[in-house]
């Protein structure tokens, strides 16, 4: 019995390959003030784990989801299946996209509320991830385990078994999801992000949400604000330029 496939490699690694790589642009585009939601000072200053730490943490969290994803995709026989029509099988893959997007929004959103309203959960776990007040790229999944599988690896899990997608599919996808997650906590408001003309659910909505004004709001990630304005947790944002060069959000005023 083979261990792992080619495509099981494939669906394992590509999403680490691609945070790092990403979340690495962004920290080198991020050495200006320019662009920056957060002053460097306040990224050093107020942010409660330190950067080793982050990464240390981040690396583990990948190390359970990689593990997890070679047990997901064993329990799927997934035969091969030639492409014979080249449209049909890209409508297909689209259509799955957008299941598995609708999906993981959701899990998401409702586990994710659910862990700031209950204080235990808070405190124990999702509280890692708000020890980053000030975002940035590289602590885009930097969750206390717990809170990562239950939050994120499940939500993939979901959005893979419901959407029926190919691993090739899943590949692209969580590469995706990998790449809106980490534009999310970029903490950086570039001009030609294409995410934020395309999201409303962006770098800055997200910001609002590590606020102490926002803790309750904005829980909705990574894609779409839909089950925000659903279930009355949406607030608006307004971006200011600091004095000091870069922007800032701001809870907009109703």
């Amino acid at each position: 019995m083979e261990l792992m496939t080619y495509d099981d490699f494939l669906l394992m690694i590509i999403p680490i390959v691609v945070y790092w790589v990403y979340s690495g642009i962004y920290e080198v585009l991020g050495s200006s003030e320019k662009y920056r939601l957060h002053s460097r000072r306040d990224e050093e200053t107020k942010n409660l784990a330190s950067k080793r730490d982050v990464v240390k943490g981040v690396l583990f969290q990948q190390a359970i989801q990689a593990t997890i994803t070679v047990v997901v995709t064993k329990l799927t026989h997934e035969d091969a299946k030639p492409e014979a029509n080249t449209n049909t099988s890209w409508f297909a893959a689209a259509s799955q996209f957008m299941v598995a997007m609708v999906v993981f929004d959701t899990w998401q959103y409702f586990v994710h509320r659910y862990m700031h309203h209950n204080k235990f959960l808070y405190r124990k776990f999702h509280s890692w991830h708000h020890r980053i007040v000030a975002p940035y790229a590289c602590a885009a999944q930097y969750n206390h385990p717990v809170d990562g599988v239950i939050t994120e690896t499940v939500a993939g899990a979901l959005a893979y078994f419901v959407s029926g997608m190919s691993k090739t599919t899943a590949a692209l996808f969580f590469s995706f999801a990998t790449v809106k997650g980490i534009d999310d906590h970029c903490g950086l408001m570039l001009p030609w992000n294409p995410f934020h003309i395309l999201f409303g659910n962006n770098t800055v909505y997200h910001d609002i949400h590590h606020q102490l004004a926002g803790n309750k709001r904005n829980f909705a990630q990574p894609f779409f604000v839909t089950w925000d304005k659903i279930m009355g947790t949406y607030v608006p944002y307004a971006v200011v330029k600091r004095e000091n060069g870069g922007f800032e959000a701001r809870v907009a005023k109703h």
